[in-house]
């Protein structure tokens, strides 16, 4: 139940017409008692403005399914709307995340990394992806590489406030 209600959160914002923000999201809890990053109050992701119509729909889709509890299925709308905006790293960190709440860690980090070649100087969404990133390999016992990954988070977070 915790992992479709991450999901309904995750694409809830994502999927409201118009908006251009997405509260972000974190990842649920560890197993082994080890707490993702708690969100902060400022942090959005923004949905780039030139996102199609088709996209939209397809988001829209994509919300349904994860009401119904069916990820996968909210998996195929997400890789459909990469299919028609390659190039579109909020995308792609959204169906990481989603990986993520289907345990697929592997695949998560990958769409993760992919996301943030495509990010541009979007430092929030880098830094998302490198939160993202963190906890994947913290699950996976690689402690060296999320503490890389965490640093490279914190570098980012680093960024954002000096451009405030």
């Amino acid at each position: 139940m915790g992992t479709v209600r991450y999901a309904l959160i995750l694409l809830g914002g994502l999927l409201v017409v118009g908006c251009t923000t997405l509260p972000r999201q974190t990842p649920p809890e560890a197993e082994e008692g080890t707490q993702a990053p708690a969100p902060e109050r400022e942090d959005v992701v923004r949905v780039p403005a030139h996102t199609g119509t088709a996209v939209i729909a397809l988001l829209a889709r994509a919300r349904q399914r994860v009401d119904a509890g069916d990820l996968p299925g909210a998996g195929a709308e997400l890789e459909r709307a990469l299919r028609i905006e390659p190039e579109n790293a909020v995308l792609w960190h959204y169906l990481a995340r989603l990986r993520l709440n289907q345990s697929r860690w592997q695949q998560a980090e990958q769409l993760a990394e992919r996301s943030n070649a495509l990010a541009g100087d979007n430092h929030r969404l880098r830094r998302d992806n490198w939160r993202l990133i963190a906890y994947v390999r913290e699950q996976a016992g690689d402690s060296g590489g999320a503490e890389q990954a965490r640093r490279r988070a914190e570098a980012l977070s680093s960024d954002l406030n000096e451009d405030k």
